[in-house]
């Protein structure tokens, strides 16, 4: 087996201080390990790509380590009834039919502004 590069050794040890920094703030461990995981399927040649991921996470880190910091969280769309995990509503587009309540709010996030002018 070869040895990690300098890259891949700058990751593991982003991951580790995340952890590290994660404990006693709730969410936090579990969101770390979900990003990861998330993200380990990136091909070892897409470098532009995890180095993008190893300044984001470095940027977080600074975040979590702040006094400020209390828990993680993620922002996520709530799923409606109707609505499947991995489905198109989850990738943002509109469902098809248009004869449910429409959010005031359209999908970029601009007011939907009516033909009366309210």
């Amino acid at each position: 087996m070869s040895r990690p590069s300098r890259l891949q050794r700058q990751v593991l040890s982003l991951y580790r201080e995340l952890l590290r920094a994660g404990r006693g703030k709730p969410g936090a461990e579990a969101r770390v390990r979900a990003e990861f995981r998330q993200n380990a399927s990136l091909p070892r040649t897409d470098v532009l790509r995890i180095e993008y991921l190893y300044r984001r996470g470095r940027r977080q880190l600074q975040l979590l380590r702040s006094d400020h910091a209390k828990a993680l969280g993620a922002f996520v769309r709530p799923r409606g009834p109707t609505e499947e995990p991995g489905g198109a509503a989850a990738l943002g587009t509109p469902p098809d039919d248009d004869d449910g309540p429409k959010s005031p709010l359209d999908d970029t996030g601009a007011p939907e502004i009516r033909p009366d002018g309210r």
